[in-house]
């Protein structure tokens, strides 16, 4: 039974980690922000949902430990040892991970890294399960995971289930998102840029603002419902294109913004100073 009787005081926390005894207490979502833990032996910690944003762990030991969900948006983790470390759903933007030992149990399924993410040299990042530009996530379920603002850029989404994920403001410029499933997706304001998304379940998305810029959208399995609402550099062959669906995809209310696909494609583009919900 781990112990929850942790002291108040961040520095306190620290301390606690940095005498080896962190194994005994559950960190559960505490602030850790900048700490420095620099070749400290977190071994078997347990650090889930915890805010570790620009900490300081280069060349700590975190073997086996329990960093789920755990913010390191610019911490450095140089040289730290990860073996068997599970890593899933954590923020790995800006984190710098040079040197960092890792095996096949190190975990970083559904992870969100960025262009800033310094991987281990000859470490497959693409393929690893985390989320990021250039991504290699065919056919995963990330339904439940919150994309808002994520870099996306050419990551490929072929048969990805994201039905119902928040990709609001999400840069998903050139990525590959043939057959996936965005049936209520969210994808206001996202950067769309030559995204190719041939095949795909459309129905109830809301593209509302979202930059259109050469989208390829040649087939598409359903439009039901979707709301395209002041989309941005929408052509003139998509709008034809989703104008000539069905009169049942056509007139479809979305029931989150209360417009039917028609409606919403009748609506010129977001300008400047322009309002609309």
């Amino acid at each position: 039974m781990l112990r929850s009787d942790l002291p108040v005081d961040q520095s306190a926390q620290v301390e606690i980690l940095r005498s080896g005894r962190g194994p005994e207490y559950d960190f559960y979502q505490l602030d850790l922000r900048g700490a420095d833990l620099a070749g400290v032996d977190l071994s078997f910690v347990k650090l889930v949902g915890c805010d570790l944003r620009g900490a300081g762990l280069q060349g700590s030991l975190l073997v086996e430990a329990d960093l789920r969900g755990v913010d390191l948006t610019g911490a450095d983790l140089s040289r730290a040892d990860l073996t068997g470390a599970c890593l899933s759903r954590s923020r790995l933007e800006g984190v710098n991970l040079a040197g960092a030992v890792v095996n096949e149990e190190t975990r970083f399924q559904l992870a969100r890294y960025d262009s800033g993410t310094v991987w281990m040299e000859g470490f497959e990042w693409r393929t690893c399960g985390a989320m990021g530009p250039g991504a290699s996530l065919a056919g995963a379920f990330l339904n439940t995971v919150d994309l808002e603002d994520a870099d996306l850029r050419n990551a490929n989404l072929m048969g990805a289930y994201l039905s119902g994920a928040n990709l609001r403001g999400a840069d998903l410029r050139g990525a590959r998102m043939s057959g996936a499933s965005l049936s209520k997706a969210c994808l206001m304001g996202a950067c769309l840029v030559g995204a190719r998304l041939g095949n795909a379940d459309l129905s109830w998305a809301d593209f509302r603002a979202a930059d259109l810029t050469g989208v390829e959208l040649e087939i598409v399995e359903s439009v039901e419902g979707a709301d395209f609402y002041r989309s941005q550099n929408m052509s003139e062959g998509l709008r034809s294109f989703l104008l000539g669906r069905s009169s049942g995809e056509l007139n479809a209310r979305n029931g989150l913004t209360g417009r039917t696909l028609k409606e919403s494609l009748t609506v010129g583009p977001l300008t400047p100073n322009s309002g609309g919900t």
